[in-house]
């Protein structure tokens, strides 16, 4: 149970790894809406991580059972087993804070004669909720020619984005922000 609640809580930012992995990154954002349940699944989590430990180590007051005489406990029972899963759940729970480790980093020449025409636009998205989605919408964007670089922030819902405008444009970022699953909100953009 504490490893399909710690699955669930980290969902909403292990989707978007599996889509790209998969190719299809559209269907990243399918699963947003258990973000607000987040830190229920959390709380869930660490209580019955806890109740098992709980059991596993308390002191057992010798019974006179019928069981089975010299029988091993399985393997599924074991402290080694629950450790396991203590250990996996706890990578699951802090997947939002490693994920951007997933997303290669594109490196970005640009040769100064290109600098006249650079650009450098807010962007408002719905969608966001973790760093997870940051990252990606950051891979998608970076993938176009011309961006020289682009930062994402899901608590701000937005990003910016510095690009060549002779080699790609808003409607082409957009478009690509929108192709990663997340939905640009205003078609007013601020320019610098």
């Amino acid at each position: 149970m504490a490893l399909g609640a710690a699955i669930l809580s980290s969902l909403c930012c292990i989707v978007p790894v599996l889509a790209i992995v998969a190719g299809t990154s559209g269907l990243a954002t399918t699963i947003t809406w258990l973000e607000p349940m987040r830190p229920l699944l959390i709380g869930a989590t660490v209580l019955v991580l806890g109740l098992a430990w709980f059991q596993k180590l308390r002191r057992r007051k010798e019974t006179q059972c019928q069981c089975e005489a010299g029988g091993r406990s399985k393997f599924v029972q074991s402290k080694l087993f629950l450790g396991i899963v203590t250990f996996f759940v706890g990578t699951i729970l802090l997947f939002p804070n490693y994920v951007d480790l997933f997303y290669p980093k594109a490196e970005k020449q640009m040769t100064s004669d290109r600098n006249i025409h650079l650009k450098t636009v807010s962007i408002p998205i719905e969608g966001m909720t973790c760093t997870g989605c940051e990252a990606h919408i950051e891979h998608e964007v970076d993938k176009l020619p011309g961006v020289v670089k682009s930062t994402a922030s899901y608590q701000n819902g937005s990003a910016w984005v510095e690009f060549d405008g002779s080699m790609t444009d808003l409607p082409q970022i957009e478009k690509a922000i929108m192709s990663a699953g997340y939905r640009v909100i205003d078609k007013k953009k601020g320019q610098e």
